[in-house]
């Protein structure tokens, strides 16, 4: 009997397959399509770089682990992508003017002095405030927003399905 998408392992490994093409896709737009990400879109990137590798080592070791560990490891990568969802949420409300954004990137910081005149060309800010693109009307912070839900609910699928067994 082969087993369904529907199986707690394969809910997981589709939210591994998810975040992967998220991830990949940020850095494609960054390294291949010249989008330099403000500080927020980083931010919103450490749920990806903590939560993938301890999701592929829960999967490779999913047979061997025992029930408690794999709950609990499936349940602290599903809250870093709880807080992925959070962050991406949080930046598309700024890129909205729905609330401000963090005073580095948002264009409310404090002043320059003429010292820093020396590495002005050196540096770039990207504004946190106002999105690059929009896709079907979403920036990268609200797509990423989705996908981190869509995410979560993977993950809590494949928790729901382990707590049932």
């Amino acid at each position: 009997m082969t087993p369904s998408l529907g199986t707690d392992r394969n809910l997981a490994n589709a939210a591994f397959l998810l975040a992967l093409l998220a991830l990949l896709t940020a850095l494609g737009f960054q390294y291949l399509g010249g989008f330099e990400p403000c500080e927020l879109c980083y931010q919103q990137r450490w749920p990806y770089y903590i939560g993938l590798p301890l999701l592929a080592v829960t999967l490779w070791a999913w047979q061997k682990l025992g029930k408690a560990a794999r709950l609990a490891l499936t349940t602290i990568i599903t809250a870093l992508f709880v807080w992925g969802t959070y962050l991406g949420g949080y930046h598309a409300g700024v890129e909205w003017g729905f609330w401000p954004g963090p005073d580095t990137c948002s264009g409310l910081g404090g002043g320059i002095s003429f010292g820093d005149l020396d590495n002005l060309d050196a540096s770039r800010v990207v504004p946190c405030d106002r999105p690059q693109i929009r896709i079907l009307g979403l920036s990268f912070a609200g797509m990423n927003a989705i996908v981190s839900f869509v995410i979560v609910v993977l993950l809590g699928s494949s928790l729901y399905r382990q707590t049932r067994d």
